[in-house]
């Protein structure tokens, strides 16, 4: 009998002990198919930095664009190319542009157009990568746009009736009767604040079974038991009137978890299922894995406790699975920053008079006060009740809303104080989240991401389509060219792949112009091509509110409107200059064999006695009345013709180019060997330049695609005028600007220190410098120094 006993000892453990080593197997695979994901995945983020929230129609819009790894938030030098689009309340782009990227960052403008409407308008930033994922990790902001000469969409006035929306989150995700569930409520009205109304839950016999109120920003939370067979509803009482908002639904069986942080560095997470078996903890932050942990259901209860040193800063989200290793519950928590950027700034002076020097010292720490090189931009403008102080930093982006669903009303505020009151606003907003970032039946299969699209590594790419003119299928395998017209040789050649799709990898466009696409149409005339737009064609569900304006503002807005006026009738010239972009203008084949600058020799008025007479390297032939260009390399000729450009533009009948006029060609490059470039094989290259950069005459195929597109943007000046002599000060040229200043490059050197000077404007008021930006390490801040103009 005893050993019988010890038998089943023996067994029983040995049971526990399989169990134990089959539950930390299930939590390796989740752990192991989580990092698997991750390597596959690079996730980017931008940040904006606009010079101000608040617009007029003929007003310049300044942008600083950072892009960060999603994971570190440490600046991500993969792409070249931003795409910045400002939408409608239909999603209609009303403004884009193309900003490149070096290091990580860049800047641009656009000018917001005369006939726009009135209201809140979303402007969103992406790069190509990014759309592989969803638009809601593109970055958001709202900005309000005021056209002067429109009337507002809704009338003026004092008090506009306002709409609440109201919603519930159980805690996890789900409300499970029989046991206690916090649930988080969200109130917020159609002017896009939230609000603190006070509200209950009532069941179905209209008994009180809990009360609420929100405190921050309209977010809060409250306890309630739900009863199994009851139902539940919530009555809001805004006013004279009631809200009666649908409850969530309660379910008799599943999961529900509830988190509390003991204040002194555990944080406790208790579920309560009326499942057997055990159920596993997964914890991720940064992309990275923090708590994998698994536990066995006591009497339907289990109890998690992590310890807070190992959470890295931001959100991390702590995700439960059941048994199957199915995600059943998952609830965010936020750890605030350790080490961030520190900004402080201070002017010359607390005042200054109209048309003065203004001189701002600004230093960038680490937050133990170390001097630290940073990636800076700065913003200089007048605050009033239309333009108030952005509430959207680059350190409150990175770590909390890029990372959220929807619009975040002041996310600033977060990160201002770290008290008890933030705290407990920040545990409500977090309650509010979850289910964002990945589809988790994609972790845990391991299925192999698919892209649609490349990271522009190199610079801007145009992609096009291609397909059979006879039956619209996708053209496979067939070379098309890509060329810019111009003075300096631009010339891109792709290969259709399977789907028909061309990728041309463009270096250095910028600025508005013309392309040409085409195939080799001497052998190649079957095709059709379209090219795409880069710019992206899926939304994010994020709505703001309407534009909502009262009569106190009128004689503001018509400021507004004779300041914006002014400076585009007297500063016209000076706010439509450009920066010549700092890029390579020499050709894709670089060095030539020779150079022929045809000024240098007697001038001959065909093109065929130029190239017999000057050009030693090359033979002109013409059976069947088809002429030849053969290149004669070091010891034979090639076997085919050259690639012969005219302005970066590849002629493919040589009698074209035979024909035309050499008076109008200012120089001509070859190349005598055989050249490989992308999917090509060149038997030699023959670049003709013409003065005008127009082709000199020469007719496109007129099978070619011929499109107006606009490359990256050229960097418009920022106007700031000086004032540095009596006669400048005492010009009676008005000068309205309300943006004394926008330096997008205003970083910090190795000693943490720089410094900007500006002049004030014709405007009074108060103003504020804003500064943010980021270090090499993710370390992201803002400092603001405010000053008074006065007459």
């Amino acid at each position: 009998m005893r050993n019988r006993i010890l038998h089943i000892a023996v067994v029983c453990a040995c049971l526990n002990l399989t169990g134990m080593l089959n539950a930390s197997a299930q939590v390796n695979t989740i752990e192991t198919s989580f990092n698997q994901y991750q390597q596959k995945n690079l996730h980017e983020k931008l940040f904006v930095h606009t010079d101000k929230s608040f617009y007029l129609t003929g007003e310049i819009l300044w942008v600083k664009v950072y892009d960060v790894d999603g994971a570190t938030n440490k600046p991500l030098k993969i792409s070249k190319t931003a795409y910045v689009d400002v939408l409608d309340k239909a999603n209609n782009p009303v403004m884009q542009a193309k900003i490149a990227l070096n290091n990580a960052s860049g800047n641009g403008s656009v000018y917001i157009p005369v006939n726009l409407e009135n209201g809140n308008y979303k402007l969103r930033a992406y790069t190509s990568w990014m759309k592989n994922y969803s638009p809601d990790y593109y970055f958001e902001k709202q900005i309000s746009i005021i056209n002067p000469l429109k009337s507002p969409e809704q009338s003026i006035a004092e008090a506009p009736v306002i709409n609440y929306d109201v919603q519930f989150f159980p805690e996890g995700g789900n409300l499970l009767s029989g046991v206690a569930n916090k649930v988080a409520i969200r109130i917020v009205g159609s002017n896009g604040k939230g609000a603190n109304l006070k509200g209950a839950v009532i069941n179905q016999r209209n008994d009180t079974v809990a009360r609420f109120q929100p405190a921050k920003f309209g977010l809060g939370s409250f306890m309630l038991s739900p009863v199994k067979g009851d139902t539940y509803r919530a009555v809001i009482k805004p006013g004279n009137k009631n809200i009666v908002k649908d409850f969530p639904a309660v379910a008799d069986e599943g999961y529900a978890m509830q988190l509390s942080d003991d204040g002194a560095g555990k944080l406790t997470i208790k579920v309560n299922t009326n499942a057997t078996g055990q159920i596993y903890l997964f914890a991720h932050a940064a992309r990275t894995v923090k708590v994998a942990e698994n536990v066995y259901l006591n009497n339907g209860s289990a109890t998690f406790t992590i310890d807070k040193s190992k959470l890295d800063a931001g959100i991390t989200h702590f995700t439960i699975f059941n048994s199957n290793k199915q995600p059943v519950c998952e609830r965010l928590y936020f750890t605030r920053p350790r080490q961030k950027l520190t900004v402080k700034a201070n002017a010359n002076q607390l005042s200054y008079g109209i048309r003065k020097k203004v001189s701002i010292a600004y230093n960038s720490q680490t937050q133990d006060g170390k001097p630290v090189t940073a990636d800076l931009s700065m913003a200089v403008f007048r605050i009033d009740s239309l333009q108030k102080p952005e509430q959207l930093d680059i350190q409150s982006y990175l770590w909390l809303t890029s990372e959220l669903r929807g619009n975040i009303e002041s996310p600033s505020y977060y990160f201002a104080n770290a008290t008890a009151e933030t705290d407990a606003a920040l545990d409500n907003l977090m309650l509010t989240q979850g289910w964002r970032q990945f589809d988790w039946n994609n972790v845990l299969s391991n299925t192999a991401p698919s892209f649609k699209f490349l990271p522009e590594y190199n610079g801007h790419i145009i992609v096009g389509r291609m397909t059979n003119i006879a039956d619209n299928t996708p053209a496979v395998g067939v070379i098309a060219y890509l060329g810019i017209p111009g003075k300096r040789v631009q010339m891109y050649p792709a290969v259709s792949d399977s789907t028909g799709h061309l990728l041309f990898n463009t270096r250095d466009m910028y600025g508005p112009g013309e392309i040409i696409v085409q195939t080799n149409t001497q052998k190649d005339s079957t095709y059709h091509i379209e090219i795409l737009s880069p710019f992206s064609e899926q939304f994010s569900n994020t709505t703001y509110p309407a534009l909502q304006l009262n009569t106190a503002t009128q004689p503001l807005l018509e400021n507004y409107s004779v300041a914006m006026q002014v400076q585009n009738l007297y500063s016209s010239a000076k706010i439509k200059q450009f920066y010549a972009p700092a890029i390579d203008t020499s050709a894709f084949y670089f060095r030539p064999y020779k150079t022929y600058m045809l000024d240098d020799f007697t001038r001959f008025t065909t093109m065929e006695e130029v190239l017999r007479e000057y050009v030693s390297e090359v033979n002109i032939v013409k059976p069947k009345n088809q002429y030849h260009i053969k290149t004669l390399a070091e010891t034979s000729f090639l076997g085919s013709d050259p690639m012969v450009l005219v302005d970066g533009i590849p002629i493919f009948n040589t009698n074209k180019v035979i024909a035309m006029d050499p008076l109008k060609v200012r120089k001509l490059e070859d190349v005598r060997s055989r050249y490989f470039y992308g999917p090509t094989a060149l038997d030699g290259i023959f670049s003709f330049t013409t003065y005008k950069g127009d082709m000199g005459g020469v007719e496109i195929d007129p099978r070619a695609v011929v499109l107006d597109y606009e490359g990256m943007q050229m960097q418009r000046k920022f106007y700031s005028p000086v004032y540095d002599t009596d006669a400048q000060t005492n010009s009676h040229l008005p000068d309205f600007r309300n943006v004394l200043y926008w330096l997008p490059t205003a970083g910090t050197g190795i000693n943490g220190k720089n410094e900007a000077s500006f002049y004030t404007s014709d405007q009074p008021g108060k103003y504020i410098a804003v500064i943010q930006g980021i270090t090499v390490n993710g370390e992201a801040g803002m400092g603001y120094v405010s000053f008074e103009v006065s007459k």
